[in-house]
């Protein structure tokens, strides 16, 4: 499928419409996470409207009047695209682009984009592929004649629509991409049956938290790191020596995000499927990030869709640069007394992790020969 072009700089602006009774600090950093999706996506971000209703509007999201506002300041913007952080049925969509005369996205798309450019793995190009085309089915063209042919002469009934003689080469290919993907899961439900010599632990946390770069700075990998959203898509798994006698083996993960678009989540079930099936979880968070909490309860929340709910985990504070005496680590201690300090920048705080992680699977791991329990650092 010919994916859009983003070579090229798009100027954009960021529309977000907010319901009375939202909570104001999420909403904003709802808000500031859409611009930097944008970003990632190759997009540069020219100027916001912020719009407060009690009900979208079902045409354009956002109303008549908010319309003739948006097309005014793309114009003096010089934008040719307008990225909305609610999520846009084909009506709204439609009816907003052929107002505004721009390129029209919601936020599930701009992350379908940022999936579809940084996908890298045969399993990860097919995950993103279904994604995207079972979104585009949804997207009903209301351009198109929703006629139905007529029929002719000894052929019985109206006929095919238009629409339906356009979605069946989706939908096959839609079918053709299942059946791939169910038997790569099979294949790793297969391998995964397979005893295993050592634990299996699952690096798993918001967008952008440093998980690959944890990953890296425990295993002297070379995993891909930027300082973008979804840098990682493609699970990467290396062996980490956490004590002269302990090895485990150790997974990098795609990362979580607020309303992270359920047909990406289904689409990614075999990726997901081994936070799942770990021995343990280190929820990894960006400790210094102003609204971490939120992010914590989106990792939760994450857990439990996927059904990893139930494996022992640890939570790690990533990037406590200023070591002990770091004021973000200072500010969540209380808040979560079982969770552990590093800076996988710097190396600080990695032995206690290691420490922590051989105590962690010395309670619950069956490959060291050990009495199985319930993880007792659950994050709190």
């Amino acid at each position: 499928m010919k994916l859009h072009d983003t070579r090229h700089v798009e100027r954009s602006i960021l529309v977000q419409v907010v319901r009375f009774g939202e909570d104001a600090l999420q909403v904003a950093d709802s808000l500031l996470e859409l611009g930097r999706l944008a970003e990632t996506a190759g997009f540069e971000v020219a100027g916001e409207l912020v719009q407060n209703r009690i009900k979208p509007d079902g045409g354009t999201m956002i109303g008549a009047g908010k319309v003739e506002e948006l097309r005014a300041i793309a114009a003096h913007r010089e934008a040719n695209a307008v990225i909305v952080d609610n999520d846009l049925d084909a009506i709204q969509s439609f009816n907003l682009g052929k107002a505004l005369g721009v390129r029209v996205l919601d936020r599930t798309e701009v992350i379908l984009e940022i999936f579809a450019r940084r996908a890298r793995s045969a399993e990860a190009k097919l995950q993103v592929e279904l994604a995207r085309l079972q979104f585009q089915l949804k997207r009903i063209p209301v351009t198109e004649s929703q006629q139905r042919f007529k029929g002719k002469a000894n052929v019985r009934g109206p006929g095919e629509s238009h629409l339906q003689l356009r979605n069946e080469p989706l939908k096959r290919r839609i079918n053709e991409l299942k059946k791939k993907l169910a038997a790569i899961q099979e294949r790793q439900a297969s391998r995964g049956a397979e005893k295993r010599e050592w634990p299996v632990v699952s690096l798993v946390g918001y967008t952008n938290a440093g998980k690959s770069t944890l990953l890296n700075a425990l295993a002297g990998a070379e995993a891909y790191v930027d300082d973008k959203l979804f840098a990682t898509l493609d699970t990467k798994t290396r062996k980490v020596w956490l004590s002269p006698t302990h090895q485990i083996l150790l997974s990098d993960t795609v990362g979580f995000i607020r309303n992270l678009p359920h047909g990406l989540v289904a689409c990614f079930k075999s990726t997901l499927d081994m936070a799942a099936q770990a021995d343990l979880l280190l929820v990894v968070v960006d400790a210094a990030y102003p609204h971490v909490q939120d992010h914590i309860a989106v990792c939760l929340g994450t857990l439990e869709a996927i059904g990893a709910q139930d494996v022992p985990r640890l939570l790690v504070l990533n990037k406590c640069d200023g070591g002990a005496r770091d004021p973000a680590w200072m500010r969540l201690t209380g808040h979560h007394p079982g969770a552990i300090a590093v800076s996988a920048r710097t190396g600080w705080g990695l032995d206690t992790l290691k420490r922590a992680i051989v105590a962690e699977l010395r309670q619950s791991c069956r490959l060291w020969n050990l009495p199985a329990a319930l993880s007792r650092n659950r994050l709190r």
